[in-house]
């Protein structure tokens, strides 16, 4: 290679790695601005739930508490129904999200199985569901012929089956290979013992994405209680507390007579704006404690899902 082809090679890497510069630079610069605009939202609302709750009224509020005080928190938890409320949200995403992967899992295992000759009409029946249903009248009436309205599990047994998530779940059976189910059938395993022993442990990353899926929508659902349940304090999630509190936020916070706990020492003033920042911090935490764990399987599970050998 000649001199002047070493030098026009060594001016286009330098061209080049110019362009990687500001490709990176740029690219680094959207994705800060990104991560400000998602973080900031969270913050504040943070700051403001450890903030003085007459001080916060004043407005300056960003990113860190001008006058520290856990009096919101107290308040919050003094209500009488937030722990059994926290207690109902638990339970009803750690039983629903349990019940609805497994037998999620159960029926995708089967509508991918080609030896079943209803398979394509399964799956497109429960496709169907997905873009149709029968409506808000109708299905409250059914569920109060199935003796389900004012119980706990009106928050189960309607979203046993989750559609997205079977269709999830059964593509990434499809993409297992073929021979590994066969030899199993071979050695004499049955359905059942080829689900539980072969297919389920392969499936832990897509399980994983789907639990977090069903997680947070069990988590987050508030419009099933104010359905069925509003009369039913016991059965009161954090969600509709919550929504009761941005709804009717002043009406909730006059129940508590101030002027009379604070002649007692007790709780300081609230006010609707720092009691609505601190129901969001509490209803949202323990979803971004479980995130974490479950991060790594989601974007394999989706993506090893879609892929067929």
């Amino acid at each position: 290679m000649t001199e002047a082809a070493i030098r026009k090679s060594k001016k286009r890497r330098h061209r080049m790695s110019l362009g990687d510069c500001i490709f990176e630079v740029v690219n680094y610069t959207l994705l800060i601005l990104l991560v400000i605009v998602t973080l900031y939202p969270m913050l504040n609302t943070l700051a403001v739930s450890f903030n003085d709750a007459t001080d916060s009224l004043r407005g300056g509020i960003y990113l860190w508490p001008r006058k520290w005080t856990l009096e919101n928190y107290k308040f919050v938890f003094q209500e009488a129904n937030i722990l059994n409320a926290a207690l109902i949200s638990v339970l009803r995403t750690v039983i629903g999200t349990v019940l609805s992967v497994f037998c999620s899992a159960m029926v995708a295992y089967a509508i991918s199985r080609p030896e079943y000759v209803l398979r394509k009409f399964v799956t497109i029946a429960f496709v169907l569901t997905m873009y149709f249903n029968g409506g808000l009248i109708p299905t409250y009436l059914l569920m109060r012929d199935l003796g389900l309205i004012g119980t706990f599990w009106i928050y189960i047994w309607p979203g046993l089956i989750g559609v997205f998530n079977l269709i999830v779940i059964r593509s990434f059976i499809e993409s297992l290979p073929a021979n590994l189910l066969e030899s199993a059938k071979i050695d004499g395993a049955g359905e059942f013992r080829t689900f539980f022993h072969i297919v389920l442990p392969l499936c832990t990353p897509v399980l994983a994405t789907v639990s977090l899926f069903t997680g947070v929508w069990q988590w987050n659902s508030w419009f099933d209680v104010f359905l069925y349940n509003s009369s039913k304090e016991n059965l009161s999630t954090l969600q509709y507390e919550l929504q009761k509190v941005l709804q009717f936020s002043s009406a909730s916070i006059q129940r508590v007579d101030f002027q009379a706990a604070a002649a007692q020492g007790g709780i300081k003033r609230v006010t609707p704006y720092a009691i609505r920042a601190t129901m969001m911090i509490v209803v949202s935490v323990p979803i971004i404690i479980v995130y974490p764990f479950l991060q790594k399987y989601f974007v394999k599970g989706m993506l090893v899902g879609g892929v067929k050998e």
